[in-house]
């Protein structure tokens, strides 16, 4: 009796939860590759992707930020412990400006589709 007791408390005591999150908009992909280094402007990079997340002025030169995190979570509660796996991701564009508002450099990072549902115990990052 004692033992049927047990197992319907570590039924009613034991739960999972998922959970997801996100920060801004995805970025698009397309758009950013369309960019041409050398000839896109501030004006095109602003109609391609929007307002900058960041924008970090470089004396007469400056660099625009883009940001997009997508989050997962999972968790498995036992009783007394809880286990818990966040897995967060961005993706990231960095762009660069001349003193006329010309694109000189541009740096990109797509990660945020890869966010995944784990338990601590899984190996996501390989």
């Amino acid at each position: 009796m004692n033992r049927l007791l047990a197992l319907v408390l570590a039924g009613l005591l034991s739960s999972c939860v998922l959970s997801r999150g996100t920060v801004n908009e995805p970025l698009p992909v397309a758009e950013v590759e369309g960019l041409q280094v050398g000839s896109a402007t501030a004006t095109d990079v602003l109609a391609a992707l929007g307002a900058p997340t960041d924008v970090v002025q470089l004396g007469l030169k400056s660099a625009w930020s883009y940001q997009f995190s997508s989050a997962k979570s999972a968790s498995l509660f036992l009783f007394l412990v809880n286990f818990t796996n966040d897995d967060v991701r961005s993706d990231r564009v960095w762009v660069f400006f001349d003193e006329e508002g010309v694109v000189t450099n541009l740096g990109s990072t797509f990660e945020a589709k890869d966010t995944v549902y784990a338990m601590p115990w899984s190996r996501i990052h390989e």
